[in-house]
């Protein structure tokens, strides 16, 4: 049996996360410490304390999450059950950011500060109510992509995610999104419904962001990593530290291609998937793309105690 440790993205905040771990675990503790120090406020207190609202906000909520998943990697790494254990890490979207931290391409904490960086890139790079993103169920990524393609006309309208065979994300300027949605369901879709995010991530609209990221990846150590790191916008194992950093940029406007770095997955041989930190909408992925797989959301001590048992 193959294993991969996987990484979630943004909307798996949730005031609390991570808490338990620190308070059992004294790696995992230090992780959130480092974070801290790293951004220079207690990102911790707004994690297990504050309002959600604040911590849904983008240059939050990214470090606060891959803080999370790298607090629940170290509470395993002290039970002998980490990446010693795994043949591949993978991430969705910022969850990219965590695989490859856990993989030691990246230092935790240059990870938390290109997060913080890359959160407010994403925030500022379009203005607020300008774009969106929306969830097209029901119907399949060519079809989708084709919806988008008739939307757009002289605007941005364009696949963000492909997350599984029942869900397609879109992004671009909000005009042509909801006339998308309108597309899609004419042309059968079971929901076609407007995301609550703050900006239309993954699509050429983020150009900004993506040169931000440029020069702030320029300016850190990223080496391979231990394992292979199968990439959003590849679909496929990536082991060079170049490559690495010249992929995270283009992953700021690129297709997130989770369906497909599953099938990658699958066919290289994983049939066991660990989901490292909060939540668990990576698991329900995997298992709409792959049946034949097996699927544990590690968040909390508990999760981890049934690991041992």
């Amino acid at each position: 049996m193959s294993r991969a440790f996987v990484f979630p993205g943004q909307g798996s905040q949730a005031i609390g996360m991570g808490r338990a771990l620190a308070e059992a675990y004294p790696a995992a503790r230090a992780v959130f410490e480092e974070v801290d120090e790293a951004l220079e406020e207690r990102l911790s207190a707004l994690i297990w304390e504050g309002a959600i609202e604040d911590l849904t906000l983008t240059q939050n909520a990214q470090p606060a999450i891959m803080a999370t998943s790298m607090a629940a990697l170290a509470a395993l790494e002290a039970e002998g059950l980490g990446m010693a254990h795994v043949s591949f890490v993978a991430g969705h979207s910022l969850g990219e950011y965590s695989a490859l931290c856990a993989a030691g391409a990246i230092d935790l904490a240059d990870t938390a500060r290109l997060l913080r960086i890359r959160g407010a890139a994403m925030q500022e790079a379009v203005p607020v109510g300008v774009g969106a993103m929306a969830a097209v169920l029901g119907l399949d990524y060519d079809a989708v992509v084709a919806v988008a393609a008739e939307a757009a006309g002289d605007e941005v309208c364009q696949v963000a995610n492909d997350n599984d065979p029942a869900q397609v994300v879109i992004s671009g300027h909000k005009d042509a999104v909801e006339r998308a949605c309108e597309i899609a369901k004419a042309k059968g879709a079971k929901r076609a419904l407007l995301l609550p995010v703050s900006a239309p991530f993954h699509c050429a609209l983020m150009e900004p962001a993506a040169a931000v990221m440029g020069e702030a990846l320029a300016g850190v150590v990223v080496r391979d990593p231990i394992v292979p790191v199968v990439v959003n916008v590849r679909a496929e194992a990536v082991e060079e530290a170049d490559r690495v950093r010249a992929l995270l940029v283009a992953q700021v406007t690129g297709e997130v291609r989770w369906r497909e770095s599953v099938q990658w997955l699958v066919g290289a041989g994983v049939t066991d998937y660990w989901e490292i930190g909060a939540g668990k909408a990576l698991s329900g992925m995997i298992k709409r793309i792959e049946r034949e797989t097996e699927q544990r959301a590690i968040g909390t001590p508990e999760d981890i105690a049934a690991l041992k048992g």
